[in-house]
Formats: C-alpha cells, structure tokens, sequence
C-alpha cells in the first residue's frame, strides 16, 4: 500500500499521474510521424500518462540520446533516420518509500493507534522537494504493520510549518474507522494562532475553500468550494496581534489561515497569505494545541493538550503578553 504517494485530502503538492502500463528502457529510430517533432513530444508520446516535466528531466539528466550521444535539448527536432535511445527513471513518487528511523514525540500509543506531537518544519508526507525524511518514513521504522497501511496509518495531515497533535492508525480497522470519526466532524481539533488585528470578541467563518485560482499554490474563500467553518476566540489581546483560539468544524488545506486571512487576520509569520514575520516568529503561528476522540475500539473518550514550542510562545509573549499558563483552560 506505501509503494506510490496517493496524495492525502487536501494535500499542497500536486503528483504526477502514473502511467497506465509498465515502461521500460527504449530504442529505435525515430517514426514517420515524429519527424519534425520536439524531442520531449516524442518522449509524451512514447510514455503517455507522465508529465512532460519529468521527461524533460530525463533529458537534462543525460537518460537520453540520438544517434548513440546523449542530447541535452528537450527542444531538438528530430528527423528521420535517427536514432532514439532512453533510459528510463521512473519518477520518484513510483518508488517504494523507504524506512526511516527518526524520532517521533509520541504522546500515546496501544496497538491500535498513535498520537504524536509533530514539530513545525516536519513535512507528513512525501511529495515533490521531500521524498525522505518525512513523517511517513519514520511511521514504516517505527512498527512493521505501517507499510500495509494507506499512507502508513496518517489520517489528517500538518502543514510542514504548522506544529502540534496527530493521530495515527496502526491496523487497517483502526484507519477506516478514524477517517469515518473525522468525516462525521467527530474528532475535536482545536489550534492556537498568532494574527495581525486586534480581535475583541468571538466570531465564526462559515465559507468555503477552494484553489486560489490566481495561485496554484493558495487556496482562497470561493463559491464553488467545499464548505468549511472556522470558530474563532481570543485568548489575549496585544497593541496589533491577537492569540485565538480556532476551532475546526471541518479540515480544509490551509482552512484556518484562509478564513482567518479572509477577515483581514493573517496569521502571523504567513507570508503566504499575507502575514508578516514578527518577534522572531519565521513561520506561520499556528499550533495544533487539542485533540479530541473516541477510541475505535475500546470505544472510551480520549483527549490530548500539547503546549506550543518555544518561537510561538516566545511570540505569544512579546506579542500579546500570554506566557503560555493555563492552556487547558484557555482552550
């Protein structure tokens, strides 16, 4: 199940689609109806089903040549009578991830699930730019049974940059049944973030999100997106930043930063969406601080508070003058 990187719900990176068959290294002279072609069109040709980037890699790494040398331009025309050799790589996402022994922060653990605190900078999965090192690596070393699981057990994901509390399967059973809990907006999520604008009294955003469609890499409040609600409360107040307490009523990419960003409240540190660095806070200010669930198979309530790491409660106390006391109550 971990040999391909299905990208989670919501997930920033975008994958290459696989091919639909087998491929394998090629040689042969160029057809009749590629003369005059682009050399990366023939290579879309012969391996449909990969993006032209990857090919295009391909070319740059030397894997492909005319005439028996290798040609560094995507762009060369080919003509007939030549000769096309490649060898192929497939791209990264098709190879099976490999185990690796990194710390994990586990705050509980039975046989049927994790919870862990994740620190800000980890990415959760492997995609494009984080194909090691990542928190699915570690999940394969850390127990046998994670490599037969979709995604190694992970059920909602972190930004890289976001820290805080997740939950992890550890059997299939377990898996199912915690994407159901989170489906049915069973599963309590609860942040702590730092924003730009001084925030008086509670409110709540009910909108949806979808892909920004100015930036591939955002996503934005639009019509056509899938519902989404944020609930939002101070906890302290500063000169021109406030500490909130947001509460997920669904777990959108990016939701809090979005519907925050929407009411003129980008979270500090967020330069995507607006934010700017503040008291040495260098990304965004957001922490993942409760988790609340019911146990899939004990069937008891279980809940988790984890407090932030030192650069947002530094942050937190420059900023708004919250030292970091009373987290349970706060939340």
């Amino acid at each position: 199940m971990i040999g391909s990187a299905e990208a989670l719900p919501g997930d920033e990176d975008e994958l290459e689609e696989a091919a639909p068959e087998a491929v394998q290294d090629w040689s042969g002279e160029i057809l009749p109806q590629w003369a005059g072609w682009r050399l990366d069109r023939a290579l879309v040709a012969l391996y449909p089903g990969y993006s032209r980037s990857h090919l295009q890699s391909l070319v740059e790494e030397g894997r492909v040549g005319l005439d028996g040398a290798p040609c560094p331009q995507a762009a060369r025309k080919l003509r007939l009578g030549q000769r096309l050799q490649v060898q192929w790589r497939a791209p990264q996402h098709e190879v099976p991830f490999a185990p690796e022994a990194l710390p994990i922060d586990i705050l509980f653990e039975d046989a049927h699930l994790l919870i862990l605190n994740k620190p800000a900078g980890w990415v959760v999965h492997p995609a494009a730019g984080n194909w090691s090192g990542t928190l699915l690596n570690a999940l394969l070393a850390h127990h046998e049974a994670a490599r037969l699981l979709p995604r190694a057990g992970i059920v909602h994901r972190l930004d890289k940059d976001t820290s805080g509390l997740m939950v992890v399967a550890k059997s299939v059973a377990t898996y199912h049944a915690l994407v159901a809990q989170l489906a049915a907006r069973e599963v309590g999520r609860e942040y702590m973030a730092l924003c730009h604008g001084r925030v008086e009294q509670a409110f709540s955003v009910d909108a949806p999100i979808g892909r920004d469609p100015r930036s591939r890499v955002r996503m934005a409040v639009v019509s056509d997106g899938k519902p989404a609600r944020t609930d939002f409360t101070p906890l302290a107040v500063g000169a021109a930043s406030s500490l909130l307490h947001c509460r997920l009523h669904s777990g959108r990419t990016h939701q809090i930063r979005v519907h925050a960003a929407s009411r003129g409240l980008p979270l500090v540190g967020d330069a995507l969406y607006g934010g700017r660095e503040l008291a040495g806070m260098q990304r965004q200010a957001l922490h993942a601080a409760r988790l609340r669930l019911q146990h899939p198979v004990r069937g008891v309530a279980l809940s988790w508070s984890v407090a932030p790491p030192a650069d947002f409660l530094a942050a937190a106390s420059a900023l708004v003058g919250w030292s970091g006391g009373g987290l349970s109550e706060g939340l």
